[in-house]
């Protein structure tokens, strides 16, 4: 992200707030500051961070569970190809559009505050969720639906703004582990509304769709409210100028995009278009009365982003333990592995066996999600030692490999939820040529085996031996 934190490091008697929700003296890497009042606030804020960022995913991941509802009577096409790129549509709108706000997000908490950019983000929820209450029933268009889920992008976005404030409140020292809880509590969301959406199917029935919006507007409400009573705004953290231009220029930039677009794209991706695929090649097995009953699905779809989500610390972790390039390398050497068995089992169609793939594949991502972010500022501070060891102050070399790692934070986290989009349109050409997603699967491995070569030419080759710590 594009925040720095201009608070004075020294120590220094507390300065009475001058307003209410704003925090003028914050020094996290004073000890004594913040073991009398830092480390209680900071989680304070971190606490209501994740329920509006969870709810955010949840929103904004919401179409992937709408579509198992979607009959003719909602302006679906009888024909089948034609409804399942349909339906992959709906879902890779919302993805491409919350991917975009993930930039703008980021600059809001510096422009407005965090504690107030966090209101402001929690009740936008509001708008998709109204309008699927009121639009999202049986005559609707296929048009209608079409901006509906347009509108649910405003979920994509709260992950940059989240991550952002939070970033602010931690030391360095700490700034893994609450990062790391922020990002996972956030992406169970994509998990938790596919709950609700089984819940929903399994008691009230697919004619009900708009239940599912029912639960979450007074959520939204309880999250908005809960950041007016319960955060902070940090009155020094600004918008560091020309960050964002000056990493656009630095290569590492992106190629650790490109990385993450395979690791966290393939999360988001994965997690908005499984059900669907299951409903599409395995659509035989989830029959009831003749008809495939998406209750039989829903049982299936929501483990997979679960796991992807709660082993994202892990990730970090092993890049702690064994290297961020390491770790990432035999990551995607793994994630070409589940991909192969993906492809291996579509063509047998073993629904066993492509759903353990599927299941490999979610936790894989996962852990390259953990790594990537481990990385990004392991790979300024390395280029930041060569520039000291040439005679550059120390001082400024950190300040500017900081400034860089914020930045591409944040520029790798639009592009790699971008990535979600290209998954979606992978299985949607896919679908549409072979009724399969065969090709898909093919392009995805061929991705994988494409990252894990870049992450050793580039991290751990013997001649990028300068950067070999990462």
């Amino acid at each position: 992200m594009t925040i720095i934190d201009d608070a004075p490091h020294v120590a220094a008697p507390p300065a009475p707030d001058s307003r209410p929700h704003w925090i003028d003296d914050w020094r996290p890497e004073d000890e004594g500051f913040w073991k009398r009042t830092g480390s209680r606030t900071a989680r304070r804020n971190l606490i209501v961070s994740i329920l509006s960022e969870h709810i955010g995913f949840s929103i904004w991941s919401m179409w992937s569970v709408f579509v198992l509802f979607l009959t003719p009577e909602y302006g679906i096409s009888t024909d089948l190809k034609t409804a399942a790129a349909q339906k992959f549509l709906l879902t890779a709108i919302p993805t491409a559009l919350g991917a975009g706000l993930r930039l703008p997000y980021t600059f809001a908490v510096a422009k407005f505050g965090g504690r107030n950019w966090t209101i402001v983000s929690a009740a936008l929820l509001l708008i998709p969720t109204i309008a699927a209450a009121v639009a999202f029933k049986p005559g609707a268009s296929f048009n209608t639906l079409l901006l509906m889920a347009a509108l649910a992008a405003v979920g994509g976005g709260n992950f940059a703004s989240s991550m952002a404030n939070i970033n602010s409140f931690y030391p360095q020292r700490l700034k893994g582990t609450a990062l790391g809880l922020n990002a996972g509590g956030g992406n169970i969301g994509v998990a938790a509304v596919q709950l609700i959406g089984l819940a929903v199917l399994a008691t009230a029935g697919k004619e009900h769709p708009r239940l599912i919006v029912a639960l979450y507007i007074p959520l939204i409400v309880v999250a908005a409210v809960s950041a007016a009573l319960f955060m902070d705004n940090i009155s020094h953290v600004r918008n560091e100028k020309h960050a964002m231009r000056d990493a656009c220029r630095e290569r590492h930039t992106w190629i650790i995009s490109v990385l993450y677009i395979g690791t966290f794209g393939s999360f988001i991706g994965f997690g908005f278009a499984f059900g669907q695929v299951l409903q599409n090649q395995f659509g035989a097995d989830f029959m009831t009365n003749g008809r495939i009953d998406p209750v039989k699905i829903a049982y299936l779809t929501f483990l997979g982003p679960l796991i992807g989500s709660l082993i994202r610390p892990v990730g970090g972790m092993l890049a702690d333990r064994l290297g961020g390039a390491r770790t990432t390398a035999w990551n995607f050497a793994g994630m070409a592995i589940a991909g192969s068995v993906v492809l291996i089992a579509s063509r047998q169609q073993s629904l066993g066996l492509f759903y353990v793939g599927f299941l490999a594949l979610f936790v894989l991502s996962g852990i390259g999600n953990g790594s990537i972010y481990k990385m990004i500022p392991a790979v300024f501070r390395s280029l930041g030692r060569a520039q000291v060891a040439a005679g550059t102050d120390p001082q400024s070399v950190e300040h500017e490999s900081r400034r860089m790692a914020n930045a591409v934070i944040g520029i790798a986290g639009a592009i790699g939820a971008f990535g979600g989009v290209l998954v979606n349109i992978a299985f949607r050409q896919s679908f549409l040529a072979n009724s399969t997603g065969d090709a898909a699967y093919v392009v995805f491995i061929a991705f994988y085996v494409l990252c894990m070569g870049l992450t050793w030419a580039v991290y751990l080759r013997p001649s990028a031996s300068r950067l070999a710590d990462i």
